[in-house]
């Protein structure tokens, strides 16, 4: 007899269905990174930045009232020269859009403007493609030997094209219970969207921007009835090997709804084109007509702008009404007794003096040292110093800055006493018996310093804060871990931290947490002042420089990118989507300023976000839809830039074609995002309930609306087969699962990276990745920078995988471990561990060794080029049988039945019974 897991499918609940309309809500107060936030009321767009300690507010777009950002580029200022790079090679530090304070629309932009034309009963883009050309001294005609064209060459036949037909391998029914090996051998790729190959080529890179469905159903009801969710997941910021940068004076946008000009948009003649979001006619600026690339007049819908999906705008000086802000870094250190003993200090203090010089930045750059226990110490660094001066503040419940000129200085005028001051940090508090920290203060101290200028804040906190304002009590009771009640605490205990999260936001400040301890620290409080000020947090469990050594280089490893990844200031993000679609609610760390508008005060390239989106309008009368993000911001060198991604859809009206589009890991990816919220807002065991109803109602739904032929068995297709488990690996996940001994802080951190983490990285953390390495060989081998990276196939997540012969390595996305059976072949040992038998594999083993033979090589090019790929450092644990580690190694073997957990087979059994009731 199977056990039914401990949620039972009740037919009335609401799974991650459609999102119902939005109503009128405030954000949650839930803890940074764990809550969704849906916009704000329409009618509350004028609410933040409206404080009189607010800054000058950025210059508005002067066309159509829209204010879009600081930075926003209006289009019809001065005439400049257009030039155009196709590999930015000043983007070393580039940063956000500014800031605005100042109104919003009433209405999101593109629903204001009455006057627009009304979609005719053909699709615009087909209209566009037939409409005889009216304007202009000779015939114009886009050549189909361009760069690509747009959907002005959009063949008629596309209303035609059956979208079954050209994707049958999505559709071929799989019985989930007869096929068990359905995990392909290479990581799963993207699906493609059913477009035409002209309009496929120019698509945005999915990396950067994809839907969970990439066939987008005509109607709300259409998406109702296939039981999935319809969202967007963006990386917008991700680094890129090639990126089209174009510097112009004229930012070419629709004067209606502001979308910037790309690759879907139609050309009617040379003078004129169509708005691909709200169908607006638009004019061809003059100075658009010239094509700095092909240096040739009268093709405009050959510039780099209509034939890239993703490219970057550098505004021109004009448009700034200010100087763009200065990279600023200030960075608050615990240096309690508690901080003293992980040892993290020294390592700062070292990582900062290695990298001080790659910091992004320019002449304007500005840095600054906080530290604090029971008190808090600031450090005069003025330039004429012969050596750092320590002031000390005491009176921790009225915080002041004791000399505020000369506590934020330039780096490069005073680096010689910013170094003394980190190669004196450490052994100034190796002594100190101060066991207290006044965190709270610190921040607030922080804040007052930062303020004038933005920037970003670094806070290394290693232990629970507890005392002055946001001092903390412990909350978790490790008795009721493995209990299989719901987990208790994990919404803030106190909006000290959110509130000023929010008051740094706007003041354009970005807070990032390092949380390194081995005690309890509430990470579900501590945790919003980075979620909501559009920072990030970083977490080392159990972290000290002698008993942990892979924290310590994973600590190492990840401050190394921190200090010298890119970075954009003061930043907006404006989402944009094609009339009679809406946005519902983003996932990430940010704050919603208006019902499309993120503030980010810091854009960095690691970030992720998700949308939840609704359709609003039918779509009957449209074949593509399209979506687009804007990203605004000032580099790290003080320019003003906007980066644009768009992305376009087919929209299809049949149900079977709404599931052969859908993208199952961008599904699991939105579902893992809502979950986070449910859990927080409601309780752990309705976000599991409801994500066991995404299963049993998107297949449920299947069945019995697309399934032409009725047969047994639990049927889905092919493009869901992963769908149950992936559904079951979340159900396992840290953040998720029930009745093991999970921390409380593991916990929440593990729901902000699900929120936070760009998908590729989050899918690791959901369902690991797990390969054999004891027969690497070079069979299918990439070759990179002269390198060969072995291309083992993937395995199920279950121990009949395992051999004892054999050695397997799981990637987790954070963590690694190599698990070397008890009988391993003695050539993997000698040769790659360097050991001459399994006894000799030491207890703690972190690093791989560097020995000169080919199965080594091998071994560590594959290991490395795994770590590469993502911009943290996973740490690597070498583990054997008896091993501390192996039940964290055997916890991931999703396929595989736990105490508290059915095995895969179990659960599809459980879905099969659900959906036969």
């Amino acid at each position: 007899m199977i056990p039914l897991p401990p949620h039972t499918y009740q037919p009335n609940r609401p799974a991650y269905g459609p999102p119902p309309t939005m109503k009128p809500t405030a954000p949650p107060a839930g803890p940074p990174g764990t809550t969704g936030t849906p916009p704000p009321p329409k009618a509350d767009a004028q609410c933040w930045g409206a404080a009189s300690s607010a800054r000058p507010p950025a210059e508005p777009d002067t066309q159509e009232g829209d204010v879009e950002c600081p930075g926003d580029v209006a289009g019809n200022g001065p005439q400049a020269p257009n030039s155009y790079n196709h590999v930015d090679n000043r983007m070393a530090g580039a940063a956000p859009p500014g800031r605005h304070l100042g109104h919003y629309p009433s209405l999101p932009p593109g629903y204001q403007n009455t006057s627009a034309p009304p979609p005719s009963s053909l699709h615009p883009a087909l209209q566009a493609a037939t409409q005889p050309y009216t304007q202009g001294p000779q015939p114009y005609q886009q050549q189909p030997g361009g760069p690509g064209p747009g959907p002005a060459q959009l063949s008629p036949s596309m209303a035609a094209m059956s979208l079954q037909s050209s994707t049958p391998e999505a559709l071929r029914v799989v019985n989930l219970l007869q096929e068990r090996n359905l995990l392909p051998p290479a990581p799963v790729p993207a699906p493609t969207p059913c477009l035409t190959q002209d309009l496929q080529k120019l698509n945005c890179s999915p990396e950067v921007f994809r839907c969970t469905l990439t066939s987008i159903p005509q109607t709300q009801s259409v998406l109702n009835k296939a039981k999935l969710p319809l969202g967007l997941l963006l990386h917008p910021f991700k680094d890129l090997s090639q990126l089209p940068v174009v510097t112009s004076s004229t930012i070419v946008r629709c004067r209606s709804c502001r979308t910037y000009i790309n690759p879907f948009v139609s050309f009617l003649d040379q003078r004129r084109w169509k708005c691909n979001l709200c169908y607006r006619v638009n004019d061809v600026p003059e100075e658009f007509m010239y094509n700095p690339v092909s240096r040739s007049y009268g093709e405009p819908h050959k510039r780099p702008e209509v034939q890239n999906a993703t490219i970057e705008f550098i505004a021109p000086s004009e448009y700034m009404l200010r100087p763009p802000q200065p990279a600023v870094y200030l960075f608050v250190l615990d240096v309690s007794h508690n901080a003293v003993e992980t040892g993290y200090l020294s390592v700062f203090c070292q990582s900062l003096l290695d990298n001080i010089s790659a910091l992004p930045g320019d002449s304007r750059t500005k840095v600054g040292f906080i530290t604090f226990d029971s008190t808090i110490h600031f450090y005069n660094l003025q330039e004429g110093l012969s050596q750092p001066q320590m002031l000390i503040v005491s009176d921790i419940e009225d915080i002041f800055l004791p000399t505020p000129d000369s506590l934020l200085v330039n780096l490069n005028e005073c680096k010689e006493l910013v170094q003394d001051l980190l190669k004196s940090l450490p052994n100034l508090f190796e002594k100190t018996m101060e066991t207290q920290s006044a965190l709270g203060s610190a921040l607030q101290a922080a804040f007052k310093l930062l303020s004038p200028t933005g920037g970003r804040m670094s806070v290394f906190q290693t232990q629970l804060p507890n005392l002055g304002v946001g001092a903390l009590q412990s909350r978790e009771d490790p008795n009721q871990r493995a209990s299989a009640k719901d987990v208790q605490h994990l919404s803030p205990a106190t909006d000290f931290y959110k509130k000023l999260a929010l008051d740094c936001s706007g003041q354009q400040v970005a807070v990032d947490l390092f949380l390194l301890s081995a005690q309890y620290c509430d990470l579900a409080t501590l945790g919003c002042i980075s979620r909501y000020s559009a920072g990030s947090v970083y977490y080392y469990p159990s972290y000290h420089h002698q008993h942990n050594p892979a924290q310590v280089e994973r600590f190492q490893r990840d401050l190394k990118r921190y200090l010298t990844r890119k970075i954009g200031f003061e930043a907006v993000m404006r989402i944009r989507c094609t009339k009679g679609l809406s946005i519902h609610t983003f996932h990430g760390n940010f704050f919603v300023r208006s019902t499309d508008l993120l503030s980010l005060p810091n854009v960095n390239p690691d970030a992720g976000f998700a949308v939840q989106m609704s359709i609003e309008e039918n779509l009957d009368d449209m074949q593509v839809v399209s979506f687009q993000a804007a990203l605004l911001y000032t580099s790290s060198k003080g320019e003003r830039r906007i980066r644009v991604h768009t992305m376009c859809l087919p929209v299809v009206s049949s149900l079977s074609d709404v599931f052969a589009g859908a993208d199952v890991q961008a599904i699991t990816g939105l579902l893992a995002c809502m979950a986070v919220d449910r859990s927080v807002t409601s309780s752990l065991s309705d976000a599991r309930d409801a994500m066991t109803n995404a299963a049993i109602d998107s297949l449920s739904s299947y069945r019995q609306s697309a399934l032409t032929i009725q047969q047994p068995g639990l049927l889905a297709p092919a493009c869901l087969r992963l769908f149950p488990l992936y559904i079951l690996a979340l159900l396992k996940q840290k953040a998720f699962r029930t009745g093991t001994s999970t921390r409380l802080d593991e916990r929440v951190f593990a729901m902000y990276q699900l929120k936070y983490q760009p998908l590729a990285f989050a899918m690791l953390m959901i369902h690991p990745a797990l390969y054999r390495l004891d027969d690497l060989s070079d069979e299918g081998a990439l070759n990179i920078s002269e390198r060969t990276i072995p291309q083992p196939r993937v395995l199920q997540l279950s121990v009949e995988k395992l051999s004892r012969e054999g050695a397997f390595l799981m990637d987790a996305g954070l963590v690694m471990y190599l698990w070397i059976g008890r009988n391993c072949h003695q050539n993997f040992l000698s040769q790659v561990l360097g050991v001459s038998s399994y006894a000799a594999v030491p207890e703690k083993l972190s690093l791989l060794p560097e020995l000169d033979t080919a199965e080594s090589q091998r071994t560590r090019a594959f290991v490395s080029w795994l770590r590469d790929q993502r911009p943290f450092f996973p740490s690597l644990h070498i583990i054997r049988d008896e091993s501390q580690l192996k039940p964290h190694f055997l916890q991931n073997m999703i396929e595989d039945r736990t105490e508290s957990a059915l095995s895969y087979y179990e659960f599809l059994l459980h879905l099969q019974q659900q959906i036969s009731k």
